[in-house]
């Protein structure tokens, strides 16, 4: 399922790499309220350049170009909050009141910025999400998918990470934990759910060898795309990889220091350290 909004180059090895939140084509149907630089604050800024070596190394690469505010592919296409929209939501309704992201605003179409500013002044029509779902949602995970079974079938398991930033402080309405120093990484498989413990702690057993402090399951566990993508029992492996924006940005000019080289080189070290791990041995 191809899509002029998402980025994919397979790969040969059992890895897969993917960003879905990097993306700064702002769709023209995107006709949003509040001020532009505030929706940038909400990209994973930079994600795709710190990782723009993995497709040399014949890692498969995903990429959503739409920014995520637009629509976030790390959310079940059930997470809408109808309150949003202009009519009925056909098939199941999802419970609002009960779904996290949802309840904070950051649900499968974003209410709010991560300080709670709203983004849109209009309803929106069930259409219009609709067909963000069908240009955005579904090419990205057939193309995650189609990765995952491409190495799993190469190799007999595959290793999916899933790239994010994060800022160095959470806002008011980023997590459930709103003003949280962000230690330098976050590692997160839904509590063991979506890869083997052991190649969880691998990774974060590298990152710490590299000088970083590192995280595991807070305040991200990893939502939809290692959920839907990882299956341990079946050596289909996804982790949740969180880094700390200013390891390597300025937050407030969006502009990369001097700490971009040295990370991206990090990142690259331990991208070749999976590539020389078989999680069937762990």
């Amino acid at each position: 399922m191809n899509s002029s909004l998402v980025r994919y180059l397979p790969g040969t090895t059992p890895l897969v790499l993917d960003s879905p939140h990097s993306g700064t084509t702002y769709p023209p149907d995107f006709r949003f309220a509040c001020d532009l630089s505030l929706l940038r604050t909400a990209e994973d800024t930079h994600v795709e350049r710190l990782y723009d070596f993995a497709p040399g190394l014949g890692v498969a690469w995903i990429e959503a170009l739409f920014p995520r505010s637009y629509l976030d592919v790390n959310r079940h296409p059930q997470e809408i909050d109808v309150e949003m929209l202009d009519g009925p939501w056909p098939g199941e309704q999802p419970d609002s009141a009960t779904l996290a992201k949802v309840r904070l605003g950051k649900g499968l179409v974003w209410r709010c910025t991560d300080d709670g500013v709203p983004i849109y002044d209009r309803k929106l029509s069930v259409a219009e999400v609709q067909s963000r779902i069908e240009r955005c949602w579904k090419p990205y995970h057939a193309h995650v998918a189609e990765a995952m079974d491409a190495a799993h079938a190469r190799h007999g398991y595959a290793i999916h990470i899933n790239c994010h930033s994060m800022p160095a402080v959470a806002g008011s309405h980023a997590t459930d934990f709103p003003g949280l120093a962000h230690a330098d990484f976050v590692v997160g498989d839904r509590d063991g759910s979506t890869a083997k413990a052991a190649l969880s702690q691998l990774v974060c057993d590298h990152l710490r060898g590299l000088g970083y402090s590192v995280d595991y399951n807070h305040p991200y566990k990893g939502v939809e795309l290692v959920r839907r993508h990882g299956d341990p029992a079946r050596e289909r492996h996804s982790l949740q990889l969180e880094v700390n924006r200013k390891l390597y940005m300025d937050e407030r000019t969006l502009a990369t220091h001097d700490g971009f080289e040295p990370l991206r080189a990090s990142l690259r070290s331990l991208v070749e350290k999976l590539l020389s791990v078989d999680p069937r041995s762990l």
